[in-house]
C-alpha cells in the first residue's frame, strides 16, 4: 500500500518564483500596513484599497511560475499518495501539477460573495481586477482571501490530513502563523517529520532539518524518501 506523504507548504515554497512574501526583511507587510489591506476591519473601513492589494498581487501571480520545489512534489506523487496543506494564497501548486491541494488562508484567484460565502468565483487570466463595485451572478464580491480577524475555516480538514499522515513534511515557513503553525501538533506518534527552510525555526527533537531551499531541498527529500519507502 502506498504511504500517505502530508506537505504543509509556507511563503518559502514559492519565494523561488519571485513571489513575495508577507513576514520576511523587505516583505509585503513592510510595504503596506497588514490591518489595512488583509482583515475584516480593513476590508470594511476601505474595500477599495483591499481590493486594489489584491488585484496588484493577481498581476505578480501571473509573471510568477511554478519553481522546482513545486514541481519535486509533483513527481513525489510517483511513490506516494501526496497531499498539500498551503499557507499561500497563489496558484503554483496546481499550475505544478499537484493533485491535492488544500488552501488554508484562501486562493488569490477567487473571489466570493459577501453576502454568501458558499458562491465562489474563479476570475479569469485576462480579467484579474476587482472593485466595490464588481458584480457576479448578482453578487457584490470579495477576494477569496482568509482576511485577520476571521476564522479559518480549512483548518479542521488540514487536521485530519496530518492525523493521517505515514510522512509528514513542512516547507518554507517559520512555524510562527497560527493556527497554521499547529498542525505538527497533530502528527501521530512515529511518524517521520521533515522541516524543509533556509532560516528553520526551533522544531520537538526527532524532525529532520533540510536547512536550504524548496528546490534544493524538496530534492534532497526525495532521495531520503525513495530510499526509505
Amino acid at each position: 500500500m502506498r504511504k500517505k506523504l502530508v506537505i504543509s507548504t509556507g511563503a518559502g515554497m514559492s519565494a523561488e518564483s519571485g513571489i513575495s512574501t508577507f513576514r520576511d526583511s523587505g516583505g509585503l507587510w513592510e510595504q503596506y500596513p497588514v490591518m489595512d489591506v488583509a482583515s475584516a476591519e480593513g476590508f470594511e473601513r476601505n474595500p477599495a484599497l483591499v481590493h486594489n492589494f489584491y488585484n496588484a498581487r493577481r498581476h505578480d501571480l501571473m509573471k510568477a511560475q511554478p519553481n522546482a520545489g513545486h514541481k519535486g512534489l509533483v513527481k513525489l506523487e510517483e511513490w506516494f499518495d501526496t497531499y498539500i496543506i498551503t499557507q499561500n494564497v497563489d496558484d503554483l501548486h496546481e499550475r505544478a501539477g499537484s493533485k491535492h491541494v488544500l488552501h488554508l488562508h484562501g486562493e488569490l484567484m477567487k473571489v466570493r460573495a459577501i453576502d454568501n460565502d458558499t458562491q465562489i468565483y474563479e476570475l479569469e487570466s485576462d480579467s484579474l481586477d476587482t472593485t466595490p463595485d464588481t458584480i457576479i451572478n448578482g453578487h457584490h464580491v470579495r477576494p477569496h482571501i482568509v482576511f485577520f480577524q476571521e476564522a479559518v475555516p480549512c483548518f479542521e480538514p488540514a487536521t485530519k490530513l496530518v492525523s493521517q499522515a505515514d510522512i509528514f513534511v513542512i516547507i518554507g515557513t517559520s512555524l510562527n502563523v497560527y493556527p497554521a503553525a499547529g498542525l505538527l501538533h497533530y502528527v501521530r506518534p512515529g511518524v517521520p517529520v521533515f522541516y524543509i527552510d533556509p532560516n528553520p525555526a526551533s522544531v520537538p527533537p526527532g524532525v529532520t532539518v533540510l536547512k536550504t531551499g524548496a528546490g534544493k531541498g524538496v530534492e534532497e527529500l526525495t532521495k531520503i524518501l525513495v530510499a526509505l519507502k
